[in-house]
Protein backbone atom coordinates (compact mmCIF):
# COMPACT_ATOMS: atom_id res chain seq x y z
CA UNK A 1 0.00 0.00 0.00
CA UNK A 2 1.76 3.32 -0.61
CA UNK A 3 2.44 5.90 1.76
CA UNK A 4 0.05 9.07 1.95
CA UNK A 5 1.12 12.29 2.07
CA UNK A 6 0.31 14.70 4.61
CA UNK A 7 -2.05 16.38 2.05
CA UNK A 8 -3.45 13.52 1.36
CA UNK A 9 -3.95 12.60 5.15
CA UNK A 10 -5.83 16.13 6.11
CA UNK A 11 -7.63 15.73 2.68
CA UNK A 12 -9.22 12.35 4.66
CA UNK A 13 -9.56 13.72 7.42
CA UNK A 14 -11.07 16.89 6.70
CA UNK A 15 -13.93 14.56 4.47
CA UNK A 16 -14.53 11.93 7.68
CA UNK A 17 -14.67 15.04 9.91
CA UNK A 18 -18.55 15.79 9.24
CA UNK A 19 -19.31 12.22 9.92
CA UNK A 20 -17.35 11.90 13.03
CA UNK A 21 -19.45 15.20 13.87
CA UNK A 22 -22.87 13.99 13.07
CA UNK A 23 -22.05 10.95 14.43
CA UNK A 24 -21.07 12.57 17.78
CA UNK A 25 -23.89 14.77 17.84
CA UNK A 26 -26.34 12.22 17.17
CA UNK A 27 -25.23 9.84 20.10
CA UNK A 28 -25.30 13.12 22.49
CA UNK A 29 -28.50 14.06 20.86
CA UNK A 30 -27.34 17.69 20.39
CA UNK A 31 -28.83 17.71 17.47
CA UNK A 32 -32.09 20.20 16.18
CA UNK A 33 -35.14 19.32 17.32
CA UNK A 34 -35.65 17.70 14.21
CA UNK A 35 -32.53 15.52 13.92
CA UNK A 36 -33.54 13.39 10.96
CA UNK A 37 -33.73 17.17 9.11
CA UNK A 38 -30.31 18.17 10.36
CA UNK A 39 -28.84 14.87 9.15
CA UNK A 40 -30.15 15.01 5.88
CA UNK A 41 -28.82 18.65 5.50
CA UNK A 42 -25.27 17.77 7.03
CA UNK A 43 -24.95 14.83 4.56
CA UNK A 44 -26.18 16.74 1.38
CA UNK A 45 -24.42 19.65 2.37
CA UNK A 46 -21.04 18.05 3.01
CA UNK A 47 -21.80 15.67 -0.49
CA UNK A 48 -22.01 18.83 -2.04
CA UNK A 49 -18.94 19.99 -0.96
CA UNK A 50 -16.58 17.34 -1.82
CA UNK A 51 -18.54 16.88 -4.97
CA UNK A 52 -17.26 20.37 -6.14
CA UNK A 53 -13.87 19.73 -4.26
CA UNK A 54 -13.52 16.67 -6.44
CA UNK A 55 -14.24 18.62 -9.70
CA UNK A 56 -12.56 21.51 -8.67
CA UNK A 57 -8.92 19.29 -8.51
CA UNK A 58 -8.55 18.96 -12.00
CA UNK A 59 -8.86 23.52 -12.48
CA UNK A 60 -6.35 23.63 -9.15
CA UNK A 61 -3.79 21.25 -10.91
CA UNK A 62 -3.96 22.74 -14.31
CA UNK A 63 -4.23 26.82 -13.27
CA UNK A 64 -1.84 26.70 -9.90
CA UNK A 65 0.06 23.61 -11.19
CA UNK A 66 -0.95 22.08 -7.58
CA UNK A 67 -0.18 18.57 -8.69
CA UNK A 68 -1.39 17.01 -5.51
CA UNK A 69 -5.01 17.64 -6.02
CA UNK A 70 -5.00 15.34 -8.83
CA UNK A 71 -4.23 12.76 -5.98
CA UNK A 72 -7.01 12.77 -3.64
CA UNK A 73 -9.27 13.29 -6.79
CA UNK A 74 -10.93 9.78 -6.53
CA UNK A 75 -11.20 9.99 -3.01
CA UNK A 76 -13.07 13.18 -2.44
CA UNK A 77 -15.38 12.04 -5.45
CA UNK A 78 -15.81 8.69 -3.13
CA UNK A 79 -16.16 10.57 -0.29
CA UNK A 80 -19.09 12.61 -1.93
CA UNK A 81 -20.82 9.33 -2.67
CA UNK A 82 -20.48 7.94 0.46
CA UNK A 83 -22.22 11.07 1.80
CA UNK A 84 -25.07 11.01 -0.61
CA UNK A 85 -25.38 7.34 0.25
CA UNK A 86 -25.82 8.36 3.85
CA UNK A 87 -27.82 11.54 3.19
CA UNK A 88 -30.30 9.08 0.93
CA UNK A 89 -30.75 6.84 3.24
CA UNK A 90 -31.49 8.97 6.11
CA UNK A 91 -33.94 10.70 3.56
CA UNK A 92 -35.71 7.23 2.76
CA UNK A 93 -34.88 4.74 5.90
CA UNK A 94 -35.74 7.01 8.64
CA UNK A 95 -37.61 10.10 7.35
CA UNK A 96 -39.84 7.38 5.55
CA UNK A 97 -39.10 4.62 7.17
CA UNK A 98 -38.13 2.54 4.10
CA UNK A 99 -42.15 2.85 2.64
CA UNK A 100 -41.31 2.80 -0.74
CA UNK A 101 -44.99 3.96 -1.74
CA UNK A 102 -44.51 7.19 0.66
CA UNK A 103 -40.93 7.47 -1.35
CA UNK A 104 -42.86 7.42 -4.16
CA UNK A 105 -45.05 10.05 -3.83
CA UNK A 106 -42.78 11.75 -2.92
CA UNK A 107 -40.82 11.84 -6.28
CA UNK A 108 -43.68 12.39 -8.14
CA UNK A 109 -44.52 15.94 -6.00
CA UNK A 110 -41.00 17.24 -5.35
CA UNK A 111 -38.59 17.53 -8.24
CA UNK A 112 -35.94 18.11 -6.33
CA UNK A 113 -35.78 14.95 -4.35
CA UNK A 114 -36.39 13.36 -8.24
CA UNK A 115 -33.05 15.67 -9.46
CA UNK A 116 -31.11 14.33 -6.19
CA UNK A 117 -31.64 10.77 -6.64
CA UNK A 118 -31.05 11.07 -10.56
CA UNK A 119 -27.71 12.57 -9.25
CA UNK A 120 -26.94 9.48 -6.83
CA UNK A 121 -28.05 7.11 -9.93
CA UNK A 122 -25.48 8.70 -11.94
CA UNK A 123 -22.41 8.33 -8.99
CA UNK A 124 -23.02 4.99 -8.11
CA UNK A 125 -21.04 3.14 -11.35
CA UNK A 126 -18.83 5.78 -10.76
CA UNK A 127 -18.23 5.00 -7.30
CA UNK A 128 -18.09 1.36 -8.46
CA UNK A 129 -15.86 1.91 -11.35
CA UNK A 130 -13.36 3.98 -9.46
CA UNK A 131 -10.84 1.99 -9.38
CA UNK A 132 -7.58 0.97 -11.56
CA UNK A 133 -9.24 -2.29 -12.29
CA UNK A 134 -12.14 -0.92 -13.61
CA UNK A 135 -10.08 1.91 -15.34
CA UNK A 136 -8.03 -1.21 -17.08
CA UNK A 137 -11.42 -3.05 -17.98
CA UNK A 138 -13.19 -0.46 -19.85
CA UNK A 139 -10.45 1.51 -21.31
CA UNK A 140 -12.06 4.37 -23.34
CA UNK A 141 -14.99 4.01 -22.22
CA UNK A 142 -14.38 4.71 -18.69
CA UNK A 143 -13.40 8.49 -19.15
CA UNK A 144 -16.72 8.80 -21.19
CA UNK A 145 -18.57 7.42 -18.13
CA UNK A 146 -16.45 9.14 -16.00
CA UNK A 147 -17.42 12.47 -17.45
CA UNK A 148 -21.20 11.65 -15.95
CA UNK A 149 -20.16 13.69 -12.95
CA UNK A 150 -20.29 16.83 -14.56
CA UNK A 151 -23.75 16.11 -15.09
CA UNK A 152 -24.49 14.63 -11.63
CA UNK A 153 -22.89 17.84 -10.09
CA UNK A 154 -25.22 19.89 -11.82
CA UNK A 155 -27.75 18.06 -10.51
CA UNK A 156 -26.59 18.11 -7.18
CA UNK A 157 -26.67 21.91 -7.42
CA UNK A 158 -29.98 21.97 -8.27
CA UNK A 159 -30.94 20.08 -5.84
CA UNK A 160 -29.58 22.11 -3.23
CA UNK A 161 -31.05 25.22 -4.53
CA UNK A 162 -34.42 23.68 -5.24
Amino acid sequence: MPKLTKFQLAVHAAALAPLALLLVAWLTDNLSVNPIQEATFRTGKTAMVLLVASLACTPVNTVFGFRPAIKVRRALGLYAFLYAAIHFTIFIGLDYGFDLRLVALELAEKRYILVGAAALLILLPLAITSTKGWQRRLGKTWKKLHRWVYLAGVLVIFHYIW
